[in-house]
């Protein structure tokens, strides 16, 4: 019954595909990207094939799907693109010739929290000094063979553990 289904499918997506593809060009604007899409509309119609109601419009149905796809991927491409400038009042940046001194540099050399860093156990170390050198977490994660979780929560209780060993330092200075 279920492959009976699948090839109805898919004899009507061989039916339309040239129309599709035309859309998904249309859509896209790069022949590429259209086959791509065109691809992935398939896909999706294929595994979804037992959602299709016969007698309805098969290539309604699909074009709404591609154009879903097609949405999808854009608004992820936006949010990947996306800059967003959190700098809270704009107007400070140049408010004169006033210097402030910022006493963490001074009384806290980089020296010293780098010792502090080497204090970490391996576990929590180790990522914070990757996510420190600039790697990303999907990249720690990769390197580590660790789940993305897991590398998440181990730089925030690194980050936890740096801050609580900061204040026992400044309060011993003190």
């Amino acid at each position: 019954m279920i492959y009976e289904i699948q090839n109805q499918i898919q004899d009507q997506l061989d039916r339309i595909s040239n129309s599709l593809r035309a859309f998904s060009l249309k859509l896209t604007g790069n022949n590429d990207d259209a086959e791509d899409l065109y691809q992935d509309t398939a896909v999706r119609i294929i595994t979804n094939a037992e959602k299709y109601h016969p007698g309805t419009n098969f290539k309604a149905w699909a074009v709404t799907i591609m154009r879903n796809i097609f949405i999808n991927n854009y608004r992820k491409k936006m949010r990947r693109s996306m800059i967003i400038d959190q700098t809270p009042n704009n107007y400070y940046l140049n408010s004169g010739d006033k210097t402030v001194i910022n006493d963490g540099e001074m009384t806290v050399a980089f020296k010293e929290l780098m010792e502090m860093v080497d204090q970490l156990p391996d576990d929590f170390r180790t990522p914070f000094m990757m996510a420190y050198e600039g790697y990303k977490y999907d990249e720690i994660a990769e390197e580590l063979e660790s789940p993305l979780g897991t590398i998440k929560s181990r730089i925030f209780f690194a980050r936890k553990k740096l801050q609580k060993m900061y204040k026992i330092a400044m309060k011993e200075r003190a």
